[in-house]
């Protein structure tokens, strides 16, 4: 099955201050602030939401496209993704650009200041379904909003199967962006409180979304997740985690694991089921493309919370 993943492609700068923000404003100068941060560490990591779900479809035995914009600085992680399974031969590397990049630090009471340089994300809309073959999945995960919108159009004209992901784009997109990426897609994928950014935006209840896509499913964090189809209403719980590491990149496994169920044509509630097993192993681990596992493995962990998977 021919799968491709649109989404950012990013390097995150996670760095530690051994102190207190908010020690360093004075509220009687916050019209003029000029403040430097001397950090203790700095952890450079491979991010964005589509290598996160394109590496957790390639440990599930399939073989995903990655389909984004990336800088001239993507050349170690374009190889690093190859190796680990993923193919990126319609990833573009645009010339004069850096890959797009969050740079945050973070205080002891954990209270963050961060930035995220676009770079060559925003030359994202460049991409066109219409010049790749064989594609019967997609998803649409956060990117440049215009490119978002664009895939979308293009898969509703050329019948392609897509997944509408908007994830933290729908605090910038408009209600009639949001509504626009709804309509005909087999499947509309969000958190509970991106859920209600959508219903903000775009007057749409649960029902009137599911008129028009074909599923709704929202996650809920611990509490796993919550999917409609037709009148089908079904709740998966979350597999609970041996250990809690990090969140980062949580969100993108389980959209990996539910592809994967989609892809091989099981059931929706199966889907959803394999979406949280791997959502538990990103959790587990630090950042979104440190965990590893066989599909044995896999499928081991799986019985032991929903029963034997068939196939």
């Amino acid at each position: 099955m021919s799968t491709i993943v649109t989404g950012s492609i990013a390097f995150d700068y996670l760095m530690s201050f051994p102190g207190k923000f908010t020690e360093h404003f004075l509220p009687e100068h916050m019209n003029r602030v000029s403040l430097s941060f001397l950090v203790d560490s700095m952890d450079k990591r491979r991010g964005g939401c589509a290598p996160n779900i394109a590496y957790t479809l390639a440990l599930l035995g399939e073989r995903p496209r990655l389909m984004a914009t990336a800088g001239q600085d993507f050349d170690d992680y374009r190889r690093w993704l190859e190796a680990a399974g993923v193919d990126t031969s319609l990833v573009r590397q645009v010339p004069d650009k850096f890959t797009a990049s969050f740079f945050c630090s973070t205080d002891v009471e954990n209270n963050q200041i961060a930035s995220f340089y676009t770079g060559a994300m925003a030359n994202a809309g460049e991409l066109s379904f219409r010049t790749v073959a064989d594609c019967e999945w997609v998803i649409i995960s956060p990117n440049d909003p215009g490119a978002m919108i664009q895939y979308a159009e293009e898969c509703r004209a050329l019948g392609i199967r897509f997944i509408w992901d908007p994830g933290q784009q729908c605090a910038r997109m408009s209600g009639d962006e949001l509504r626009d990426g709804i309509e005909g897609a087999a499947v509309v994928i969000c958190n509970d409180y991106e859920f209600e950014l959508i219903r903000q935006k775009t007057g749409l209840y649960e029902d009137a979304v599911v008129a028009r896509a074909g599923a709704l499913i929202v996650t809920r964090g611990e509490h796993g997740c919550v999917a409609r189809r037709g009148d089908r209403r079904l709740s998966v719980p979350a597999v609970p985690p041996r250990t809690i590491v990090d969140p980062t990149g949580v969100g993108d496994a389980f959209r990996g694991g539910l592809l994967k169920g989609l892809a091989t044509n099981v059931d929706l509630e199966v889907a959803c089921r394999l979406g949280t097993v791997a959502a538990t192993y990103a959790l587990e681990h630090l950042g979104g493309q440190s965990h590893a596992y066989t599909w044995e493995e896999f499928r081991l962990r799986y019985a032991t919370h929903f029963g034997n998977l068939a196939g």
